[in-house]
């Protein structure tokens, strides 16, 4: 079997550590550098011939300038004879342009694909895509892993179920809600409807709602960005005479005033994990996704079957 390596990239380091401990595994070292020019410089400091080789990207900003340097490092190990390279990017860039929606505008969430596979990367292991269709794009083999099971042991010890109902954000949503209510054998208890005003996040939440009076509300989404649309449902939701709101993400982006938005009274907790990096913050409760993808990763590299992970 090659031997595996674990490297990172910038915006990767703390969670390639926190994986690398849970493989029981070194992180791999290289020079990463910046020149004046704001050109970038990787060096792979050992040797990685024949070697099944993981680079993990984290999603934080600068995103493009992120992108190039973790296509760079593929290009360092390819051309140090990696034997396979696998990128592990926990949020997946430009996922939200997944879709030819308006004229003249660009796919972009295929071309990083496409980028990936040009530089060499062999497989990509990610996380709960905005979409599923972006599946479709990869010519490389993808593995799409879930934080469900993440977000399930959560609320089971931090939300009293007894008297909860799941809401969907968006008609996007309803497939998630709905497995989610199916695991914790609750009630899928309404869908609310999101009209966008502009690109900059602006919306307006209307619904279509059982009754939730009395009612402990979850919902749920694959991200959590400015948190205009989630403090709009919420407060929606108190007026419809619901108790407690908790919402649940696998990715906390929280953009621009989103940690002012989430101190709206009408929200009582947001549980996440750390695909992006969180600010502590007393309503927020972050769970980790590294053994998650170390299980992956130890996965592949023997050969056995990642849906295990999620039976």
């Amino acid at each position: 079997m090659n031997k595996l390596k674990i490297f990172s990239c910038t915006a990767g380091r703390e969670l390639a550590f926190e994986i690398c401990e849970n493989l029981d595994v070194e992180h791999s070292n290289a020079e990463i550098v910046t020149f004046s020019n704001d050109n970038k410089f990787i060096k792979i400091c050992e040797s990685v011939r024949e070697c099944d080789v993981y680079v993990i990207q984290g999603p934080s900003p600068p995103v493009d300038s992120n992108i190039m340097e973790l296509l760079i490092m593929i290009d360092a190990l390819r051309r140090a004879s990696a034997k396979r390279i696998t990128v592990v990017l926990p949020y997946f860039p430009y996922s939200r342009s997944d879709k030819k929606d308006q004229p003249r505008v660009p796919i972009t969430a295929r071309l990083i694909s496409d980028l990936l596979h040009t530089a060499g990367a062999y497989r990509v292991i990610t996380m709960d895509l905005t979409a599923d269709q972006i599946q479709g794009f990869f010519v490389n083999i993808l593995d799409h892993l879930t934080a469900l099971p993440i977000i399930v042991d959560a609320l089971r010890n931090h939300v009293d179920l007894e008297n909860s109902i799941i809401v969907a954000p968006d008609a996007g949503g309803v497939k998630r809600a709905q497995k989610l209510a199916e695991i914790l054998s609750l009630e899928l208890g309404g869908v609310l409807v999101k009209n966008r005003k502009n690109l900059d996040g602006e919306v307006s939440i209307s619904a279509i709602l059982n009754n939730v009076s009395g009612k402990d509300i979850i919902i749920i989404d694959d991200e959590i960005d400015t948190a205009n649309s989630l403090k709009s449902a919420a407060e929606l939701l108190i007026d419809h005479g619901a108790n407690n709101i908790t919402a649940v993400c696998t990715h906390a982006v929280f953009s621009k005033n989103a940690i002012n938005n989430i101190e709206s009274d009408a929200i009582k907790q947001i549980i996440t994990t750390n695909t992006f990096p969180v600010p502590s913050h007393p309503k927020i409760i972050v769970k980790t996704v590294a053994p998650l993808f170390a299980n992956a990763i130890r996965c592949n590299h023997t050969g056995n079957s990642i849906s295990s992970l999620f039976t």
